[in-house]
């Protein structure tokens, strides 16, 4: 039985990532960058996001929107690290968004925030039907629907 191939796309991501994990050896991060050069990748060590200029035009704004949604979601998410938690404060604030919430927000305030953003989302013709299932969890979850 023949091996099914491996999404090189993936194969680069799981090496990038290595190449910027603090858990990672030396050593490995070297094996990792060569064999990223082999297959024609990229990759800028001193990047915290793991991505180049070169390979960020390819997915254009959109993209990089998606990725750094992805960081602050990392930041809420109770399940998360607080070292992974402390690695997208970084990146976020390398691309010059402010992590911490302003002072003047109240808890109250930042809570109706957010049930007020899921419940936009349920009326957005541009939000998947994934997306408004996810928000109508939520809602409910919190009492909000």
């Amino acid at each position: 039985m023949a091996q099914p191939q491996k999404n090189p796309h993936r194969v680069v991501a799981g090496l990038k990532a290595s190449v910027h994990n603090p858990n990672v050896s030396e050593e490995a991060k070297e094996r990792a960058a060569h064999r990223l050069e082999e297959m024609g990748a990229s990759v800028d060590r001193a990047d915290p996001s793991g991505t180049s200029a070169q390979e960020s035009g390819s997915g254009g704004p959109h993209e990089s929107n998606r990725v750094l949604g992805g960081y602050k979601a990392t930041l809420s998410n109770e399940n998360t690290s607080e070292q992974a938690k402390a690695h997208a404060r970084e990146v976020l604030e390398a691309a010059g968004y402010t992590v911490e919430r302003s002072s003047d927000v109240s808890e109250d305030e930042h809570t109706t925030r957010v049930l007020a953003g899921y419940k936009a989302a349920l009326h957005n013709p541009r939000v998947s039907d994934d997306a408004k299932q996810h928000a109508r969890e939520y809602l409910k979850e919190h009492g909000a629907m």
